[in-house]
């Protein structure tokens, strides 16, 4: 035995009581999935999105990742499970929610708004703006935290797609650490919809969306859109399984829209 390889097996004794395996890699685990409600995700994911972890859903808007989620969610409270969505621009629309197979009844709808306040200048309205993405942004994170402290949620969607990039970006990578924790704790999936991935290291999944083409009949009636699907990031799948896959699929959503249209 090397030197080197002595002196770690000495350090990994002498620590062993307190950091099993201190030196030594993890073992690349397969963690538990649920189904995202749509066949072609699910092969892509190796059956679907981590249970007790951080999964990203991004896009540009229209890309089909809102219609994602909300599979999910349809497929989720189908069997009685609680779900949430912490709607941070106040943007969610439940009759586009219900339409596409969500029940309501097991859904809690956070929904973030700015306090009112008293007329100002003209001249401080951008202020007031950048005041107010903060406040709807701080209240998200806030309740994301609670929810998931509290448990007894199977799925929470938390909804920055409209939030600008420059606040989003600002988040602290020990908020996203924080999620990841008590996610695992509480056995809750956790989906962020945004225009870029935020959580890095502490994402489990990602999933980049982009819309294809649109189905119409008629020329004038939308009947729905294809969108595209490419993995970004699978951590609890084994590389073997991931090597076999392609990384992009396509699946396609009937128009199952309320007041909002496309989501």
């Amino acid at each position: 035995m090397s030197a080197a390889a002595t002196l770690r097996l000495q350090i990994e004794r002498s620590l062993e009581s307190r950091y099993p395996a201190a030196l030594t890699p993890a073992p690349r685990t397969i963690r538990d999935v649920a189904s995202t409600g749509v066949d072609e995700v699910d092969e892509l994911l190796s059956g679907g999105l981590p249970v007790g972890a951080i999964s990203e859903l991004t896009g540009p808007s229209c890309s089909g990742r809102t219609s994602l989620a909300l599979a999910f969610l349809a497929r989720r409270t189908a069997d009685g499970s609680m779900c949430a969505w912490i709607d941070t621009q106040d943007a969610f629309d439940p009759e586009s929610a219900a339409a596409n197979g969500v029940c309501l009844n097991q859904l809690l709808w956070v929904r973030c708004r700015n306090a009112p306040a008293a007329p100002r200048r003209t001249r401080y309205s951008r202020t007031a703006e950048k005041d107010a993405q903060w406040t709807r942004l701080d209240q998200a994170l806030r309740a994301t935290d609670l929810l998931l402290q509290a448990g007894g949620f199977a799925a929470i969607v938390l909804d920055l797609a409209d939030v600008a990039i420059e606040y989003t970006h600002r988040i602290p990578l020990a908020t996203w650490f924080r999620f990841r924790q008590a996610a695992d704790r509480t056995r809750c999936s956790l989906l962020v919809l945004g225009r870029t991935a935020y959580g890095q290291s502490s994402t489990a999944a990602l999933l980049t969306c982009g819309s294809m083409r649109a189905e119409a009949s008629g020329g004038t009636v939308l009947n729905g859109s294809t969108y595209s699907v490419q993995r970004g990031r699978e951590r609890f799948s084994p590389v073997s399984s991931i090597a076999r896959k392609p990384p992009v699929s396509a699946w396609s959503a009937h128009a199952q829209w309320g007041a909002e249209g496309c989501v």
